[in-house]
């Protein structure tokens, strides 16, 4: 467990470090409405629509929550030579992000999620998307631009949503940047690339991508033991990090035994953008100097705080000073 004046000196430890977000960006929109009645057309409620919200989501949403605690932002990443593409970036400059890693590529559409939300209830989501890896000429402009990120950072995030902007080759290339200036590298990963990320200081998978990496399921706390030292193991991570939803997470290092961290979520209202709260706090905490297990309890902090929201959206300073309780 963390106390409140842990983490205010942790918060004030960040405050002004820099991290470079690598990964797959996109936009999130939200139509927000209510429901009197249902279609004649079909069966299905008809939404009267009374807001719409755009938002940046993915890689970006990870940028959210950093910026909200006090950390300064490069971003590396597409998005398409569309409308969409130019809301994104004029929506992280108003975050108060760096855009100089964000290319536009010509022949790909901006990532775009579109949910529908009525009384509070999640009705129906709509992607538009393409996920193929990036090659050729956008492949290595990409990768100068996250290595030249990279050299300027005092962490690294690699937040990968299997749209194509994290290859295996850019993924090697991110690593090795980071290990040769010694700062820490957190990966927040999905199945395409899973066994890319060798040597990351932390690798956070969730309970459905081990499953799906390893080709197994894991039913209880003796399974989740077996996989987190597999991944250990063929990873090369200094450590592995399980998050197992309302189960908390699972703590694994070389040579230690595991650690089972419980969830702190008082309710559940939507899960939506909760890896990319734990990704984030994670990573600053071992920027303001916790270890593993510590940044780990930091990140439990705010995903409760997360989860109890309804939509994405990024955890504050006060509300992790809220959620310790003190």
């Amino acid at each position: 467990m963390l106390t409140h004046q842990e983490i205010k000196r942790t918060l004030e430890a960040i405050q002004g470090k820099r991290v470079a977000v690598i990964g797959d960006y996109m936009l999130d929109r939200y139509i927000w409405g209510n429901v009197r009645r249902i279609s004649p057309e079909a069966p299905v409620p008809v939404v009267e629509v009374s807001q719409d919200d755009l938002r940046p989501g993915g890689a970006g949403n990870v940028v959210l929550n950093l910026i909200s605690l006090g950390a300064k932002c490069s971003t590396v990443g597409l998005c398409g030579d569309d409308l969409n593409g130019r809301d994104l970036i004029e929506l992280m400059k108003t975050a108060g992000a760096e855009v100089d890693g964000l290319i536009t590529a010509e022949d790909r559409p901006t990532t775009i999620k579109t949910r529908v939300i009525a009384e509070d209830q999640h009705l129906l989501r709509v992607d538009r998307e393409r996920t193929d890896n990036v090659t050729g000429s956008l492949e290595t402009k990409l990768g100068d631009a996250a290595v030249a990120e990279v050299e300027r950072a005092d962490a690294v995030i690699l937040q990968d949503y299997n749209k194509g902007a994290l290859t295996p080759q850019i993924i090697r290339r991110v690593i090795q940047a980071a290990q040769q200036r010694r700062i820490p590298i957190t990966v927040d990963p999905k199945h395409d690339n899973f066994f890319d990320f060798l040597g990351a200081t932390v690798f956070k998978p969730n309970m459905r991508e081990a499953e799906s990496a390893l080709g197994r399921r894991l039913f209880n706390d003796p399974d989740i033991e077996r996989a987190g030292s597999e991944l250990l193991l063929r990873l090369q991570a200094e450590t592995v990090l399980i998050t197992r939803g309302a189960q908390g997470m699972s703590l694994f290092t070389p040579n230690e035994s595991s650690r089972h961290i419980p969830t702190r979520a008082r309710k559940i209202s939507d899960v939506s953008g909760a890896g990319d709260t734990v990704i984030s706090t994670l990573t600053l905490g071992l920027v303001g100097g916790l270890d593993g297990e510590r940044a780990a309890h930091l990140a439990t902090l705010a995903a409760g705080y997360v989860v109890g929201q309804v939509g994405v959206v990024p955890v504050t300073k006060e509300a992790l000073l809220t959620e310790s309780g003190d």
